[in-house]
């Protein structure tokens, strides 16, 4: 009955304008994973700034309209014109969906107490659950935020509050129509990785590349990009001197994957996953990117706030991938 009411919902979804892209934001790339709490201010601003001169139509006098009327922390005004917007005409956009990661918010709070394991009879997990939604929450605003000062009109939606919910980890409902109306309005939806309802765990945490698959299967957008804090996917761990960049990886009709380019002899690839990661690290995104792929949509992953980012968010490596792009492509194998 579940399935059926999920397909129900999801089978009924007509967006007036197809999706351009789906970005993930990475939590390495947007905040200082070592450090709890902390965002990396530079980076998310350079990735905002980035996703409006992607997909943004810059404002007839050129300047930037933000749209975070709220105080800043250590500023006694609100920091933009507000009447600025009161003679400005609607700015064209190309629909695309932010989703980010946890980075140093979130995975503390869900590592220490269980909640990724479920369990919500127990205090602790329970504990942990609000706790971890807490941090994620307060991360999911300061995004919004970030990408509303560069005339982004995202909204914040966390899976948990839209309904989201899971099945041994594996996403059992989830009601797009509040994502597509969403779009359909010109607003930006702005997702994150979040702790939700398991009907036989109790809870676990639903990881933002699942959440990404999911959005990418029923809402099919042109292309997907993972900004993450490495050049891409390697060999091995990128900390390691002999490590090799994958510059593409062919997707085969079961889902099994190899690397296309470079050719290298014996080569076994090396998933690293950090300790506090309760959402499966590089492992999780080369499956979900996979499982992408498999849909026929191209996934690219890219450092964030670099040349080669822009690029991806440009959607112009659709066809062969230029000798001085460095990122790695995950598409269908034809």
């Amino acid at each position: 009955m579940e399935d059926e009411k999920k397909s129900t919902q999801n089978a009924s979804i007509n967006l007036i304008r197809p999706i351009r892209c789906i970005v993930k934001l990475g939590g390495a790339a947007i905040t200082c994973k070592n450090e709890l709490e902390k965002i990396n201010e530079e980076s998310l601003k350079e990735v905002s700034a980035q996703l409006r001169q992607s997909m943004i139509m810059q404002s007839p006098s050129g300047k930037n309209l933000g749209m975070d009327w709220s105080k800043r922390t250590g500023e006694s005004d609100v920091s933009c014109d507000i009447d600025c917007f009161r003679h400005q005409p609607s700015l064209d956009s190309s629909p695309f969906i932010v989703v980010h990661g946890a980075g140093s918010f979130g995975h503390f709070q869900a590592s220490e107490s269980g909640v990724h394991k479920g369990g919500l009879d127990q205090p602790l997990v329970k504990a942990g659950f609000v706790a971890t939604r807490i941090s994620v929450t307060k991360l999911n605003l300061e995004i919004v935020r970030a990408l509303a000062r560069e005339s982004i009109p995202s909204i914040g939606m966390s899976p948990f509050s839209c309904g989201w919910s899971t099945s041994e980890r594996n996403i059992a409902f989830a009601d797009l129509s509040v994502v597509a109306k969403a779009i359909d309005s010109g607003f930006i939806p702005v997702l994150h990785g979040d702790a939700v309802l398991d009907n036989l765990l109790g809870c676990t945490i639903l990881s933002g590349d699942v959440i990404i698959r999911h959005l990418a299967e029923h809402l099919k957008p042109e292309y997907v990009v993972f900004l993450t804090d490495v050049l891409g996917v390697y060999d091995r761990p990128p900390s390691d001197p002999n490590a090799v960049l994958l510059r593409e990886i062919a997707v085969s009709e079961d889902g099994s994957w190899f690397v296309v380019k470079p050719t290298l002899e014996n080569m076994k690839v090396q998933i690293t996953v950090a300790a506090h990661d309760t959402t499966g690290g590089m492992q999780t995104k080369i499956s979900e990117a996979a499982m992408i792929a498999k849909l026929g949509i191209d996934v690219y992953i890219v450092k964030a706030g670099t040349s080669h980012s822009v690029r991806a968010l440009n959607g112009g490596l659709k066809d062969d991938i230029p000798d001085d792009w460095l990122g790695t492509v995950i598409r269908l194998f034809r």
